[in-house]
């Protein structure tokens, strides 16, 4: 459970973890990474949600 902020936007959270949006939207089409949206575009991701499948991508080889 996170103590701190839990939503960032695609772009926020990109950027933290050095990877590109398009992979994270991926995950979010997936139902892999839990999301919120308005117009039909995902505008914050769950940061928990995506920690795990980066953690789970680098052990792939990503």
């Amino acid at each position: 459970m996170t103590l701190g902020k839990a939503w960032f936007t695609p772009q926020q959270a990109a950027s933290m973890f050095g990877i590109e949006v398009s992979l994270i939207l991926k995950w979010v089409e997936e139902g892999l990474v839990r999301s919120e949206r308005a117009d039909d575009k995902v505008t914050h991701i769950n940061i928990d949600d995506l920690k795990l499948e980066v953690e789970a991508y680098v052990k792939k080889g990503g």
